[in-house]
């Protein structure tokens, strides 16, 4: 009997994950449809796709709202007292890691699944995790700050799980529905979500939070989700096939490619075992150390070491991230109408770009213009990086198949680069402060070496992806 009841517990524990594994793989290939025209076979494709495209646009913008809600709320928690700044530190940081690793398998776990299901979940996740934060957050008055700050970790890194479930399948969905000869370019647009989601969340979360106190702010952040997560179900198709379509190569004209009798597996098998994705990994985490650092330091800087105020600093700063949008918008589409595709050259003009508007932010001087002049710089110059190391040029040199695999790899080395980062930089200008009659006079030469030296290897290492060229007509 007990035998029996073994066989019969793990009989069912199998159904159940061959039930989830069914409901999450990708769509099985309908029956070709038939059109009365090669013209309205396009036309309904074109539809598709667009539709697809602005589903996982906007609702990983809508994504980072729930990543983000905690930054509009740091300062009102503090001043409530519900947390302090170390607290809120290590809730931040239980995202980041979390999203680090999530990050990784989640990329390899996306290339096998049905992509529209597996982005709502995350943000099913996302928007439940900010619910209960705000939950809590009413009840904040009768829960000591230990266990407040342990419950916040627990759903933040829950949360950061979940947002690593965002990004594999919104970019796989351009690998399915899009030729590689427009790929960039919708990637750039794509690319732009990050800062379109910090727009959302600084104007609607702020707002809230400004009318009806910090607690709330978390409601919204979870109905940002949701309607996010409506906007996934009805809008994001899973590939051109689960329609009646033909595969996006025989729609766009290209060429099988030497791998496409290999297995999922194979193939990510196939891209841990590429050196250049390696390579582009490990640029992008030099260059996330670079981003990172004027996003968390550059006030701080500011305001220490050039003498700025806080309102001064924060328009500086803030420059940066509304030139990003240019950035990132305009990237794929001119690697692709200007250089053909070739994502090397423009990579190494704005990795030097990058790296001289920071050269010029940290020992240019304390003049107003040229800080700003600095940031315009940095901005534009990060946006297109974010595009092109941060992803684009991975996807490119692998299979279409490999698409979250290869986000998985590069994913990962940025966002704990990105951690590195912090710690480091942290301890570097802590390390190097000295107290001259109870004032604090800041050094920052040995974190400024650091940071620009980061961009600079950040540009340096994809030079060795030189010979690797990239064959759009595969």
């Amino acid at each position: 009997m007990p035998t029996d009841t073994a066989t019969i517990g793990a009989t069912g524990s199998r159904s159940i994950f061959s039930r989830i594994a069914s409901f999450y793989s990708i769509s099985p290939t309908a029956d070709e449809r038939e059109f009365p025209s090669d013209e309205a076979r396009t036309k309904f494709y074109k539809k598709l796709r667009l539709q697809a495209f602005f589903a996982a646009t906007i609702g990983y913008s809508l994504y980072y709202v729930c990543r983000t809600s905690l930054n509009v709320m740091k300062k009102p928690i503090i001043d409530s007292g519900a947390l302090d700044a170390t607290q809120l530190g290590i809730i931040s940081s239980a995202l980041l890691f979390a999203y680090a690793i999530g990050k990784f398998v989640n990329g390899f776990i996306a290339d096998y699944c049905n992509i529209k299901r597996f982005m709502a979940t995350g943000l099913i996740i996302s928007a439940l995790a900010n619910a209960f934060m705000g939950m809590m957050g009413i009840a904040s008055s009768a829960i000591p700050g230990a266990v407040m700050c342990t419950c916040f970790a627990i759903m933040w890194c829950f949360n950061g799980w979940a947002q690593s479930m965002g990004a594999p399948p919104a970019i796989i969905s351009l690998s399915r529905w899009f030729p590689l000869k427009e790929r960039g370019t919708y990637y750039g647009f794509f690319s732009a979500s990050h800062n379109l989601g910090e727009f959302f969340s600084f104007l609607f979360v702020g707002s809230i939070v400004a009318v009806a106190g910090w607690q709330s702010g978390f409601f919204g952040s979870a109905i940002a989700g949701a309607i996010g997560i409506a906007l996934v179900i009805f809008f994001l198709h899973d590939h051109p096939g689960a329609h009646g379509l033909p595969s996006i190569e025989a729609l766009s004209g290209e060429k099988k490619g030497k791998d496409d009798k290999m297995s999922t597996k194979d193939i990510q098998k196939m891209v841990l075992r590429t050196p250049a994705v390696w390579v582009l990994a490990a640029a992008s985490a030099f260059m996330y150390i670079s981003r990172y650092a004027i996003n968390g330091w550059g006030m701080l800087f500011l305001q220490e070491q050039k003498g700025f105020t806080d309102v001064e600093a924060l328009s500086i700063i803030s420059i940066n991230a509304l030139l990003g949008i240019a950035g990132t918008v305009l990237s794929g589409w001119f690697s692709d109408k200007l250089f053909k595709g070739d994502r090397q050259i423009p990579a190494l003009i704005f990795g030097v770009l990058n790296a001289t508007a920071l050269a010029l932010f940290l020992f240019g001087g304390n003049a107003m213009w040229i800080n700003i002049l600095s940031m315009i710089l940095f901005g534009i110059a990060i946006g297109v990086l974010i595009c092109f190391l941060g992803g684009l040029m991975a996807v490119d040199i692998v299979p279409r198949r490999a698409t979250g695999a290869a986000l998985g790899v590069v994913g990962i080395a940025s966002y704990v680069a990105a951690g590195i980062q912090d710690v480091a930089s942290g301890w570097l200008i802590n390390d190097n402060i000295t107290v001259v009659d109870g004032v604090n006079h800041y050094n920052f030469t040995p974190v400024a070496i650091f940071w620009l030296g980061a961009s600079i290897i950040s540009f340096l290492l994809p030079l060795l992806n030189l010979r690797h060229k990239v064959d759009h007509s595969e």
